[in-house]
């Protein structure tokens, strides 16, 4: 027998924290559900280990994670297991320390009464919002395990092309980083030892290119003042992360997106497709089309096509057309406008929806792969660029020198 140190919580949702005795860890969860406490922590300690062997950083959990127990909870509701017992049995079986405790906290809120994708909200770090609105959607429609099921294969479409694109961008990023140690490193070791030359040439009259000037400026400020330009860049760089966390800021943020080269067609095209298929998914289970806008417009993830989709829902409570609103915010590509009004006209909007989608996301692969193939070349041209400039500052003066005494 191992003892195991627990911290766990009541029916009444008091914290308690003890020693177990049980064979293995699973045995020790069950004697506490057996006694009404949730556990939140678990931790063997009988273990020989060394304290310093124990420490570790905690286990990030990845979308493939998720995505698996948003399909296992599906086949498990499927098969008739009950919700609680569901989230129990996700939670022993979960690799993840980290996702298994929250699956027990999704189960406590849950059986104090929260529905599911209340519950799934307080593990924001762990659910992102299209998760949460699609098991809104399903709970709302009585269709929650078929969208746990399409939430799944949704994260691993989207962890799948996140790992191409991690891929193909990790050689740019890698030459990116030791190009710029290097250039780095030439302007604060390099070119100071070449100051003596250039101020010979100044008491002489010769002057300085203005490269050379730029250059001793530069390594002049990173060498005396390169503490506090880190300094100023963090503290910028944190100022633009606590404002993008603001409604204003987050408008702003999302209108920058739309309008950065290349990549802001990929963010629109991302928006759009997030929309059309959580709304044609919605309603194809039934969800009346004014919930279905609404509980869409939050998956998005801009503001600025949320806020069209309100506006379309007005809209239809006043009797007019989806389409009128939705193309008047200029947001929605023509084309996709025309497939929107011919689907209304034929009663067959929740069908075109996911169709469009699907047409997006192809197009928003295709994209990808052109952008990061841009990537390299544009990094080897910025690199030898900078390389380029700290080299002809330094010898410009050199070769000044010699055709003036030639």
């Amino acid at each position: 027998m191992t003892d195991f140190a627990y911290t766990a919580k009541s029916l009444t949702g008091e914290r308690i924290s003890g020693l177990i005795a049980a064979s293995n860890r699973s045995e020790a969860m069950q004697k506490l559900r057996s006694q009404s406490l949730y556990p939140m922590t678990l931790v063997d300690q009988q273990s020989s280990a060394p304290a310093w062997t124990k420490i570790s950083l905690p286990k990030r959990i990845t979308k493939e994670q998720t995505a698996d127990l948003c399909a296992q909870l599906a086949d498990l509701l499927t098969n008739g297991v009950p919700m609680l017992e569901s989230l129990k049995i996700l939670a022993d079986a979960s690799e993840n320390p980290r996702l298994g405790e929250a699956c027990m906290r999704i189960h406590e809120a849950v059986s104090q009464g929260d529905s599911l994708d209340v519950a799934m909200s307080k593990e924001s770090g762990i659910f992102s919002e299209l998760t949460l609105s699609m098991v809104r959607a399903g709970q709302e429609g009585a269709f929650l395990e078929e969208a746990l099921q399409r939430t799944a294969n949704f994260l691993r479409k989207q962890d799948e092309m996140r790992s191409k694109i991690i891929g193909a961008l990790t050689y740019p990023m890698i030459l990116g980083f030791v190009g710029t140690i290097i250039v780095t490193a030439m302007v604060v070791f390099l070119v100071p030892k070449f100051q003596p030359f250039f101020d010979r040439l100044e008491q002489n009259g010769s002057g300085l290119p203005l490269i050379t000037v730029l250059l001793l400026g530069a390594s002049h400020t990173m060498m005396n003042y390169g503490l506090f330009v880190l300094l100023g860049v963090a503290a910028i760089g944190f100022a633009l992360y606590r404002s993008i966390n603001t409604p204003s800021g987050r408008r702003i943020l999302d209108q920058v997106k739309l309008k950065t080269p290349i990549a802001g067609a990929i963010f629109h095209d991302a928006a759009v497709s997030r929309a059309c298929r959580v709304l044609g998914t919605m309603l194809k289970n039934g969800v009346p089309l004014l919930k279905s806008l609404r509980i869409s417009s939050e998956s998005t993830g801009n503001i600025l096509l949320a806020e069209a989709m309100m506006k379309s829902a007005e809209n239809v409570t006043a009797g007019d057309s989806l389409s009128k609103p939705l193309a008047a915010s200029g947001l929605i590509p023509p084309q996709v406008m025309a497939m929107i009004r011919v689907a209304e006209e034929s009663n067959t909007l929740d069908e075109v929806l996911v169709k469009i989608s699907d047409r997006i996301d192809n197009r928003i692969e295709r994209k990808l792969e052109v952008m990061v193939r841009m990537i390299e070349p544009m990094m080897l041209i910025f690199i030898g660029g900078m390389v380029l400039f700290v080299i002809v500052g330094v010898l410009l003066p050199v070769f000044d020198l010699n055709s003036s005494v030639g």
